[in-house]
């Protein structure tokens, strides 16, 4: 794969606590460059990247109730349609992992599923943190986000365990079968990192080291 057509498949990532306005100002800069799919950024700063990104046609994604995923049902609908009504494309959500180890997949159903009602036609990822689920689990919840109308299932929030492995993206896409979205995100660092990921089954990489991989 060559790096323009990966660059199409990043989502361009700074979730830092730390993050400043100057930092989101070079994060766009740096995917208008590269050409990456989108950038990845807390909501607080969706107003700021939408006008930075005005004359381009990067995305936009934000992050929900992030990385904990604990926040109520109706805290996660209000944080993503007020992310929406600020300009973003694109919403990753936590699922409530607490919920879903508690087996209570109707509540992780409602969930994920009254977001996705709520900003309508536009994409929703649904991170599961591979890092601290069993093999049985993350099948488990890769079919109920399928179900629940959510367009991927997002590895992994990169601030627990580990991050995006070849044998859960693998897993995973057996799991949804093949015409589903898969995000592979949580220390992908190389060039060879992210092409491994794609050929297992990845449709989309969120990374902070974006531009190191492009300039490898």
């Amino acid at each position: 794969m060559n790096k323009k057509d990966l660059a199409r498949l990043i989502d361009h990532t700074l979730l830092k606590s730390e993050t400043k306005i100057e930092d989101i100002k070079k994060l766009c800069e740096e995917a208008i460059k590269y050409q990456f799919y989108s950038v990845c950024i807390n909501p607080c700063y969706v107003k700021t990247a939408k006008e930075f990104l005005k004359n381009s046609d990067i995305k936009i994604c934000t992050v929900i109730s992030f990385p904990l995923g604990a926040s109520t049902i109706k805290t996660k609908i209000y944080e993503a349609t007020e992310a929406i009504e600020n300009g973003a494309d694109e919403i990753d959500m936590v699922m409530n992992i607490g919920m879903f180890k508690s087996n209570r997949y109707e509540y992780i159903y409602e969930e994920i599923s009254s977001i996705k009602k709520a900003i309508e036609y536009r994409i929703l990822k649904v991170i599961i943190e591979t890092s601290i689920l069993s093999e049985e689990e993350k099948i488990k919840a890769s079919e109920i986000i399928k179900k629940s109308g959510a367009n991927f299932v997002k590895t992994s929030t990169g601030f627990s365990q580990g991050g995006a492995t070849k044998e859960d993206v693998l897993l995973i896409r057996k799991s949804v079968g093949d015409n589903f979205g898969i995000k592979a995100s949580g220390g992908i660092k190389t060039y060879q990192q992210a092409v491994e990921l794609i050929k297992a089954g990845a449709t989309r990489i969120g990374s902070s080291s974006s531009v190191k991989i492009m300039e490898e």
